[in-house]
Formats: C-alpha cells, structure tokens, sequence
C-alpha cells in the first residue's frame, strides 16, 4: 500500500515530520517498508538560463549553448530541439548523479567541443516520461535550487512517498483513509470529517441492475448504480495524475483515474462502464461455464460453471469485483457512462481470482474485505468527483439487495488489558482509543465498525487499545510464581511416556525424523492402509494421498533420499500418530526405529558387521524397560507382513501387541528404493500396560541376600519348534522362585539327527531359582526342576535329554 504524504493529509490534519509518522506506523502494526522522498534525488540541480544557442558545426541536430549558471557562463552541447536562447532551464553540473539516466556527469567532448554540464528533461529527473525537450521553466532565478522551484509551483513532484506492508487482518488499512484514522487515534493529527452528500438524480436511469436470487445469500448482497451522461473523458486533471504516479499507477483517462484514485483513498473500488456499449440491463448472475470475456488486461478467460459476473442482455461484461471488460470498457469517446458501485463476498472473490489467476488491485481488496456499508456512500461521492472533474448530469440511484448488517457488540473489560496484554491503561483512555478508531461505546458494549471485519471478540478489543497506546512500552515482568507446595503435573502419563520414549531412542544413538503424516497410495497399501477412509479429499500433491498407516513407510522414504546422496549407514527413529481410518478415535501413537547398514564405520579390528534382527529386538526392548513394560512378555512370530516372516516377531501380553521387530521384507525394501540390510521396530506407545498405582517415581529395587541357584536342561524336540515354546513353558514352572530363563545353546544339523533321530534338535536351558525367604534345599530345587521338565516337555512334545 503506497501513499503520499500530501494524500495522507488530505484525510489527517498534522504537522508530523515524514519520520514521525514512519515510526508510528511500524509501531500501530502497518510496518513501514519504504519512505521515498523525490526531493533527495534533485537536490543538487539549480536553475539556469540560455544566455546563446547556436548550431553545433560539426552537427546537424546538436546546439551549442552559453548557459549562465551560479558558476558563471559554462558552454553546454546540447541535442534537444527546445534548446533556444531566454529560456529557464534545469541544470546538472559535472559530478551530478542523473537518476533517469543513471548516470553521474563529467566534462565531455562532444564533436570537438567541451560541454560542462547537461540540460535536464523530465524523464532525466523522473518526473514523467517526457522527453521530447528539456525543462522549461515560466520563472526562476539563476542559482536556485530546482527543489525549491518544485516545491512552490509543482509541490506533488517533491511528495514523499510512504509504502507500508498490510495484514490480511487489516482490510481498513488499504485506504489512506483508514491509516490516517490510525495515526490519528495515536494523536498524531486530527481526523478531517469525510462529509458524503447525495447527488440529486435528474433523470430516470435507463440501466437497471439485478442480482440473481441465488447470489444474494452469498456472492452479491448489494450492487449499486447510476448513469451519467454527457461527460467529457479527457485527462485528468494534473494533482490526479501525480498521485497515481506517485503509487506507480499510470494514469489511463479521467473516468479511470477517479475509480483508481477511489480504490486507494477510501478503499472502495468502482467501475464504470460505457453505456452506449450495455445493452439493456444489468444482472449479477452465476457464469453456467464455457462463457469468454476479454478483460481490460487484454487476456480472453473462460468462465468456470458458478463464478460470479456482471452481463448485459447479450453477454459477460465483467468478472464481477474483480476485473472490467474491454467492450464496455470506458474511451475518450465515452460520453455516457454507467457507474457501478457493489459488495461482493470475499470468499467467492478469492476462489474466482485463484481459478483464473487474475491478480487486480480490486480483487485484492474485495477478498480482504472492504466496507459493505460505505457501497453507496462510495457511489455518490465518486458520483460528485466524475460531474466536477467530466461534466454530465447524473441520473438516479439504481440499486438491489441491502448492505450486509454487520452489528455485533462485545463486552468492554478494562483489566483484560492487563491480564493479556500487561498494560495498565485508563478505563477512559481504552475508551477515547476505541471511539477514535470508529466502535461505539454503550455501557461496557462496544459495536465494531463496519470497516472492521476482523473485530471478532473480547480480544480483539484488547488488541486495538494495546496497539494504539503502542507495544514498545510493554514492560516485561516476572510471572507470579507459588511459594507453598508442589505443582500438579502438567503432562498426562502418555505424554510423559511419549517423552521418555524419544529420549531412550535418542539416546541409543538414533536420529530423529519428522516425516508427513501423509504417503502415497502405494506405500500406505505396502503397509496395511490405502483404504478409501484414509484418503484426503484435497492431497497437496500426488505423493501425500493418504493417511499414513505406519511411521515405517516415511523413515524408509528417508533412508533411499539419504542412500542416493550418499550415505549408506542410517539410524533413524520418529514419534508421532499413525491412522487405521479417517475417525478421531482411529489414531494411535507410534514411536518406530529404522537401522540400516552396517552396525559400525569401517576399523582395522573388523567390528563392522551388517546389522540383523537382534540389534532391533534389543533397541525395542530397552525402549520397552525404560517406560515400565513387563519384563516377561511373550515373543510370537505373528508379525505384519512388512517384516521378514521368519526373521522378526512380536512382543505382547496375550493378545494384547506392544511392538514389533525384525528385518524389513526385501519386497518392500525394493518397492521403497532401499538398498539393504534394514532392520526396524514399531512400539505401540498406549499399549504399554501402565501401572496402576500411579507414583513420580520408580518403585523400590528389591534384592535378595539369598544365593540364587542356576539349573542347566537339555531336550530333544522336533526341529519346527521353536525355543520361545521352552522357554515360555519353563517360566510357567514356578513364577514365584524362576527369576529367569535363557537358551545358551542349540544342538541341529545332521550331527544332530545322527545322535537323536532325523528330524530332531537340542535345546539347553538355563533356569536360575532366586529364594526370597529362606536358602532352597536340595527337595525343593529337584521339586521345581521336575516341574520345569514336565512343562517344558507337554509344551513342545519333546523329552529330556540325558
């Protein structure tokens, strides 16, 4: 948003310096990017005369001139045709800088003859474009500053020009109205009254305006218009024309000028279209799709089924709030214009502009917001400036619809200030600021203005008298702290679980990722998803269709970006939600474990080995042991079928699964572009029994001072069965005295079907019996072994090995 600051004074009568009212404005939220100040660029340019001009001898289009400048008499060549003797011109001396130009002047030779200096044009200093001639100036004396001139006679050339960045929240700042409404209510100036009379129609207008029905409830709730005939579409007038400029807008003719000018002083934006070329009727309806509309930037679109448009009785004459078309577009040959002056909604105006990627200084402002109740208003103050500036009679108010009620009214809490915002302000200075900028005030009710639609609550109210008593003043101090007891824990128990979770994986030496929550189609079907509830309706891009169903898929996903730069050796890990469906209660918390590799860098003592099965199960278990899982849960092969079948299994309590581990399935390291070995785990976070008595820290280490006693076994089984069978079974011998249970050795091959029949193998136990109350004796610890090789043995069908 630029303006300058003769336009900003327009509307705020102050005498703040350029840089007071750059500092008020960062600090009330509309942040100053750029103050551009012409006068800094031509303050070294003086007034001079032609003293004698003559043509160059060696030149047909070049003069010599005696030029009398503050210096005395300098000789400048000269090839501009106006160069002539008893002129005021502007002069640049050598080592002036010539911004139009970009060029810093020196003592030239032009054909033979030194010219010390150059005589400016327009387009040299940036005034204009033009440069036909050099300046001519009606008055002046020889030696005064070019700026001083300026700033007596043409005082919007030398007009600084303020650019500030906007916040989609602010609709009301992209006006010079609304600014100075800001800075006024901060008390730099006073706010001038914006007095808005209605122009009295002299006719009947012979354009009717309808909006379709259906557009009413949301698109068009009010449209607004007149005719007026018997204008004169000239230029306009010069103070126009240079605002416009000043904003870097190029001014077209009068009756564009003044939509323009009304779009960015008062943040309404109008049309106008030539009358002679509507026939009949105007009516705002929904486009039925293929339609075609040349617009004024010279492009044709093609109108989606229900974006909005104006249409005479023929066809489309402009995208509605967004862009007017060329063929009713206004000429100098206009002499009746019809102009327009409408609400339109925001949502529908961005959803338009995005599809048909126009980008137009009245889209911008529509679906930000602008002041549904200043449509008429705006028409008959743009009515007043086209009769003043064109000429014409206008004819009577042609309208449809209402403007949009937007009376809301929140509670006015004068200590909400300090406890959100840390201030101590007035009640009464809350309510001055609030007034100044436009609420009014009934009781402790304050009703937003209509040009503030992102007013919404209590808050908000808050915000506006923070931001205008300015935020820099804001003091920090410590917060109130309790000085008796302890605080009551903030995180839930699966929040701190969750948190000791990364940490232990961390700490094992993996590095944590943040992936997507969203895969691709194939990669959710690899892992047991991809089902239509898991589906996004509007995915960002054809790799992100689907909830994820396991973490697995994005650390794989990582691990072949970073295998094709390069790096072959990954431990990688992520905690986060994984979805078996598209309700809320179909997400789980998931913490997942990816190695890949080699267990070690490469060293002269051979420690490097690939990493396999055991190096996942024993990173789940550690994780499983840190956050308080049963240190005898069953380990069963019914794994996923991402996992190698024979080379993984789960960890569970019955049914219930905690984790799972083991080498990744080599169709779905090659469906991934992952080169192996890879091995994972995947820990189910809330299954995780959790302790039901609830304590901050862990329960008291027992040990006993009793000798354990260990028992060696030894049976022969079918070689399909597995040892977690014996084991399981052993541990069921007497869970009060077993402390633990380990295979320390298993006897297989051929020399094993030699020594114990074909088909057979050896498994070895070792039992370890931990007496709690009194040292065993010997009737007790054969009681318990018997026990063990009676369970060990109905469990597997085997028989114990002598």
């Amino acid at each position: 948003m630029k303006f300058t600051l003769s336009w900003l004074k327009d509307h705020l009568d102050t005498d703040a310096s350029v840089d007071e009212i750059a500092e008020a404005l960062t600090d009330l939220g509309l942040e100053v990017e750029e103050v551009v100040n012409p006068a800094a660029k031509l303050a070294t340019f003086t007034l001079a005369k032609v003293l004698h001009a003559e043509k160059h001898p060696d030149a047909d289009k070049l003069r010599v001139c005696k030029v009398l400048t503050n210096e005395g008499e300098k000789v400048i060549v000269c090839g501009a045709p106006n160069a002539r003797e008893g002129i005021t011109v502007v002069l640049a001396k050598p080592g002036d800088y010539v911004p139009g130009i970009d060029v810093t002047l020196g003592v030239g030779k032009i054909r033979g003859i030194e010219s010390h200096g150059m005589m400016c044009s327009e387009r040299e200093l940036e005034l204009s474009d033009e440069h036909n001639g050099i300046i001519e100036l009606p008055s002046g004396e020889v030696g005064d500053t070019f700026i001083d001139w300026l700033a007596e006679n043409r005082p919007e050339a030398v007009d600084p020009v303020i650019e500030i960045a906007i916040t989609p929240n602010r609709p009301d700042a992209l006006g010079v109205r609304g600014v100075a409404r800001d800075l006024a209510a901060r008390g730099i100036g006073q706010l001038k009254p914006l007095e808005v009379e209605a122009v009295p129609g002299g006719f009947e207008s012979p354009i009717s305006v309808q909006i379709d029905p259906a557009l009413k409830e949301k698109g068009c709730p009010h449209f607004t218009g007149r005719l007026i005939r018997g204008v004169k579409n000239g230029p306009s007038p010069a103070w126009l024309q240079a605002r416009l400029m000043a904003i870097g807008l190029r001014p077209i003719s009068a009756l564009v000028d003044i939509t323009n000018y009304f779009t960015y002083d008062l943040n309404r934006p109008l049309h106008v279209f030539d009358a002679a070329k509507v026939a009949g009727n105007l009516r705002i309806i929904p486009a039925k799709g293929g339609e075609e509309l040349l617009a004024l930037d010279g492009k044709t679109y093609t109108l989606s089924t229900g974006q909005m448009v104006i249409c005479d009785d023929k066809e489309p004459e402009s995208l509605a709030g967004i862009m007017g078309g060329e063929l009713s577009g206004a000429t100098e040959d206009t002499v009746d214009v019809f102009l327009e002056s409408a609400y339109w909604d925001p949502i529908t105006i961005a959803a338009t502009g995005r599809a048909l990627k126009i980008n137009s200084d009245a889209r911008y402002r529509f679906e930000r917001g602008v002041d549904p109740a200043f449509t008429l208003p705006g028409l008959e103050l743009a009515t007043q400036m086209v009769l003043d500036l064109c000429g014409g009679e206008a004819s009577n108010v042609v309208s449809d619809g209402a403007p949009l009620d937007t009376t809301r009214a929140y509670k006015l809490d004068p200590a909400r200030v300090i406890s959100l915002v840390g201030m101590d302000i007035p009640e009464a200075t809350q309510r001055e600021t609030l007034t100044a900028l436009g609420f009014t005030l009934e009781g402790d009710m304050a009703t937003p203005p209509s040009w503030r639609p992102d007013v919404l609550g209590e808050a908000d109210l808050v915000e506006e008298v923070a931001r205008i008593a300015s935020l820099t003043k804001l003091e920090g101090k410590p917060m109130a702290r309790e000085t008796t007891g302890v605080p009551d824990a903030i995180l839930t128990p699966l929040q701190v679980r969750e948190r000791t979770v990364r940490r232990t994986i961390a700490a094992l030496g993996y590095n944590e990722c943040v992936t997507y929550s969203f895969i691709d189609a194939k990669s959710a079907t690899l892992f047991g998803g991809g089902a239509e509830a898991t589906r996004l309706e509007n995915p960002i891009s054809s790799e992100m269709t689907h909830l994820r169903p396991d973490l697995l898929p994005g650390l794989l996903q990582a691990a072949a970006r970073n295998q094709a730069r390069g790096f072959a050796d990954l431990a990688l890990f992520e905690v986060g939600p994984a979805f078996t469906g598209g309700e809320p209660g179909d997400q789980v918390l998931q913490a997942a474990g990816l190695l890949v590799g080699a267990s070690a860098p490469r060293d002269p003592w051979g420690s490097r080995r690939a990493v396999d099965v055991y190096d996942a199960k024993a990173d789940v278990e550690a994780v499983l042991s840190a956050i308080g899982a049963p240190a005898r849960a069953q380990i069963n092969r019914k794994v996923a079928g991402w996992f190698h079948p024979g080379r993984s299994g789960n960890i569970a309590l019955g049914p219930n699964l905690m984790a799972s581990f083991g080498e990744v399935h080599p169709k779905v390291l090659r469906e991934m572009g992952v080169k192996g070995p890879a091995v994972a785990f995947t820990l189910h976070i809330a299954a995780v029994p959790f302790p039901k008595v609830k304590t901050p820290t862990r329960a008291a280490l027992k040990l006993s001072d009793l000798h354990a006693v260990e028992r060696d076994f030894a049976f022969v089984v079918d070689a399909g069965v597995e040892a977690i069978t014996a084991v399981n079974a052993a541990y069921g011998a007497d869970k009060t005295l077993i402390e633990a249970v380990s295979v320390f050795d298993q006897f297989t091959g051929a020399k094993a079907e030699e020594q114990m029949g074909p088909g057979k193998k050896s498994i070895a136990l070792s039992v370890r019996l931990q007496p709690r109350d009194k040292t065993l004796t010997d009737a007790e610890i054969e009681a318990v072994a018997q026990k063990v090789v009676d369970k060990v043995t109905k469990a597997t069908g085997g028989t114990q090995r002598k």
